[in-house]
């Protein structure tokens, strides 16, 4: 098993938890639960395979992810009780599955010869948007899109991957710095409140 595959599953892991937790929050069925972990883990590894042609996608040419998918859905449903502080649980997984799912995208962007600037975008992509669609199922809006620090921590750490690459530090440091980077910004962001510059100078008033 290759580096890019063990971070790959080890996201799918992380996914896969923080969509059974929102699932579960919202009250779904044993069903609900499993489609909801299934699209958090293969949404934004799927829409970067297609945007760069690899077909068929990742997850299906491999059995091992929907296996890990599915083990790890159940896992969490029978020890829910164990996993305590809901919230506290999904923002942990979640954050572990960004930072590994970018890391993973900026390399599969690499091996097909895409520009770096390519290569950062596709990896924010494949880290967020798997969380975009779980958010819309479960009637949330997306967490990218409020003004907490989300997809502009992905964009630094696959930013800095590219330059350890670029100044020949080892693949496996590379991943190790910039993925705690991601994971780092992201719980900084949340303890300190850090947040985006506001567009808007007041609400608009509701009708």
């Amino acid at each position: 098993m290759d580096v890019i595959t063990l971070i790959d599953i080890l996201g799918t892991i992380a996914f896969a938890i923080s969509g059974v937790l929102t699932a579960m929050n919202k009250r779904m069925d044993a069903f609900g639960i499993l489609i909801i972990a299934l699209i958090t883990s293969i949404g934004g590894g799927t829409l970067r395979d297609v945007l760069i042609g690899k077909t068929p996608v990742t997850w299906m040419q491999d059995q091992i992810f929907p296996t890990v998918i599915f083990i790890t859905a159940v896992f969490a449903v029978v020890f829910r009780s164990k996993l305590k502080y809901f919230r506290r649980s999904l923002f942990l997984f979640d954050t572990i599955g960004i930072g590994l799912y970018t890391i993973t995208g900026v390399q599969v962007s690499l091996a097909f010869g895409l520009d770096p600037l390519i290569c950062v975008i596709l990896g924010t992509v494949s880290a967020c948007f798997g969380g975009v669609l779980r958010d819309i199922l479960c009637n949330e809006i997306p967490i990218i899109f409020h003004k907490e620090i989300y997809a502009t921590a992905c964009i630094v750490g696959a930013v800095i991957y590219l330059l350890l690459i670029q100044f020949e530090f080892s693949q496996t440091i590379a991943m190790i710095i910039s993925g705690s980077v991601i994971i780092s910004i992201r719980i900084l962001a949340v303890v300190f409140k850090w947040k985006l510059p506001r567009l808007y100078k007041k609400e608009i008033p509701s009708s």
